[in-house]
C-alpha cells in the first residue's frame, strides 16, 4: 500500500503493508528514533504521537489509518531553526529528563495539553499526563516542566463596590 500523509511538516510517502504498526513505520522505515516503544500495547504513552493535532498512540495505530493526515513526533516539534521546543527546555531546566526513555512521550503529551488548556494547573496536567508512565521521576519534576509552560495569573480583578 503507498501512504501518503504530512510528517513533521513534510509531504511523505511510503510503501508498506496496510497493518504496519505507526510506531514500526516511524522508527523502521524512516529512522525516526525519537518516539519509544515501551509495552505496544497502549499502556505506557512512550510511543506518543500527534496526528492532526491529537494526542495518539503509535504502537495502536496502523499505516492505513495515515493517508491525508498530519503527523508530528518528537523530532518535528523543533524550532524553524533547529533549536529546542520550549517544553524540552523546560524539562531539563526542571529536572524532568532523567533515563530519558518516558520524556519524548511525556512531551507530546504536555504539548497536547496544553494547547487544549493553556492556564492549566497542577491538577490538569497530572490527569493530562495519566496515560504516560515513568519508573524514574516520580513525576513531580514532569509536572513542574509542563507547568513552567503555563503564565502566571494576572493580577487579580479589583473588587467591585455595592452601590
Amino acid at each position: 500500500m503507498r501512504v501518503a500523509f504530512v510528517l513533521n511538516g513534510v509531504p511523505t510517502e511510503v510503501d508498506c503493508p496496510p497493518d504496519t504498526r505507526v510506531i514500526d513505520l516511524l522508527r523502521g522505515e524512516l529512522g525516526l528514533t525519537g518516539t519509544k516503544e515501551g509495552c505496544g500495547t497502549g499502556e505506557c504513552g512512550a510511543c506518543s504521537i500527534h496526528v492532526d493535532g491529537r494526542l495518539k498512540l503509535a504502537c495502536l495505530m496502523i499505516a492505513a489509518q495515515l493517508p491525508g493526515r498530519r503527523v508530528t513526533t518528537i523530532e518535528g516539534i523543533a524550532s524553524a531553526a533547529g533549536g529546542l521546543h520550549p517544553l524540552q527546555e523546560a524539562f531539563i531546566d526542571s529536572g524532568a529528563v532523567q533515563c530519558g526513555f518516558c520524556t519524548p512521550g511525556m512531551i507530546m503529551a504536555g504539548l497536547e495539553l496544553l494547547a487544549r488548556c493553556p492556564d492549566a494547573d497542577r491538577e490538569q496536567v497530572r490527569r493530562g499526563l495519566s496515560g504516560n508512565l515513568c519508573r524514574c521521576t516520580g513525576y513531580q519534576k514532569i509536572v513542574d516542566g509542563v507547568l513552567a509552560l503555563v503564565p502566571p495569573p494576572g493580577p487579580p480583578e479589583p473588587e467591585k463596590e455595592d452601590r
